[in-house]
């Protein structure tokens, strides 16, 4: 994913929400639904986590240090799983509280029409942010599902906010319908049992997310195709084969490579530089993130063909 895209994206939600968020508080000032208000803390934490998306993608270029020497990378994944964390707190945890209190003591609503028509303007709004991340997102997705791609992408932006405009919307469509059964039945509890609903979606894709974004930040190494795309280009010329290999992703972008690769014996040393210098170029040109490799020749001690799995 390029930078400028990534923020692209996030932008189109941030601004997306934040301008959802103030009408949805009028709103629930004005009509005193409960789905209206928690829709406006769901906006709130979205507008909050694109902030936090931005400034994991900031302080990620910072260079280098020798107590960094791998740089900042990680950043991206860092703010990203706190992202996670704010979505269920503020979002998921507020409107299961809120939805349980009104359906516990309903309170009728005024002016509902005000909330329809807040809510029909906001699904617009989150519409255009989710379309922004979908187009964003398919230009490096590939053939891969959109499941594999929430669950694979090494890049957490993307798969962060399609997840958040996704929830966004349903929620929506979750809040409209709750004020909207509330109208025609007469009965609030609707209007609660529409906010649980909210609360549980939003449980949910924060789990999701959290899952994930653990699963970055502690360290995920190459998928399997391109840990054979890797081993593939390794293996030619003078080197016979690759002992063994580990790979890990210390930044969306930035891919660590190390690995012990059988040579000849007896192979003078300037031609083991040769083709330890050949393989690395031969690998980044097939996987420009490997940016980090380190290879050490061995001698090939055994014919089987055996590799750990990086």
């Amino acid at each position: 994913m390029s930078a400028d895209g990534g923020t692209k994206a996030i932008l189109a939600a941030l601004f997306a929400n934040a301008g959802i968020a103030i009408a949805k508080f009028i709103g629930a000032a004005i009509t005193g639904s409960s789905s209206m208000m928690a829709e406006g803390v769901h906006s709130v934490a979205d507008t909050s986590n694109q902030g936090l998306l931005l400034l994991g993608k900031k302080t990620s270029q910072r260079r280098a240090t020798q107590q960094h020497p791998f740089g900042y990378g990680r950043d991206r994944y860092f703010y990203s799983f706190i992202v996670a964390l704010l979505l269920f707190s503020m979002g998921a945890l507020f409107a299961l509280y809120e939805g349980i209190h009104k359906y516990l003591e309903p309170e009728a609503l005024t002016r509902p029409m005000v909330a329809v028509v807040i809510l029909v303007v906001a699904i617009g709004l989150e519409t255009y942010s989710f379309r922004t991340a979908v187009v964003e997102s398919r230009a490096i997705k590939g053939d891969a599902t959109w499941w594999e791609f929430i669950r694979q992408s090494k890049v957490p932006e993307l798969p962060v906010v399609l997840l958040e405009d996704a929830g966004a919307l349903v929620g929506l469509i979750l809040a409209l319908a709750g004020v909207g059964m509330t109208v025609l039945t007469g009965d609030p509890v609707w209007d609660a049992v529409g906010t649980i609903s909210i609360g549980v979606l939003l449980a949910v894709i924060a789990v999701i997310l959290i899952i994930e974004m653990k699963g970055l930040l502690i360290g995920e190494g190459s998928s399997e195709g391109e840990l054979d795309t890797i081993t593939g280009e390794l293996v030619s010329g003078d080197v016979q084969r690759v002992i063994h290999i580990r790979t890990q992703y210390i930044g969306p972008d930035e891919l660590l490579v190390a690995a012990k690769v059988a040579l000849p014996p007896d192979m003078p040393f300037a031609d083991v530089a040769r083709t330890i210098n050949a393989a690395e170029q031969r690998v980044r040109a097939k996987v420009p993130a490997a940016r980090l490799i380190y290879l050490e020749p061995d001698l090939d001690r055994s014919k089987t063909a055996d590799r750990e799995p990086a």
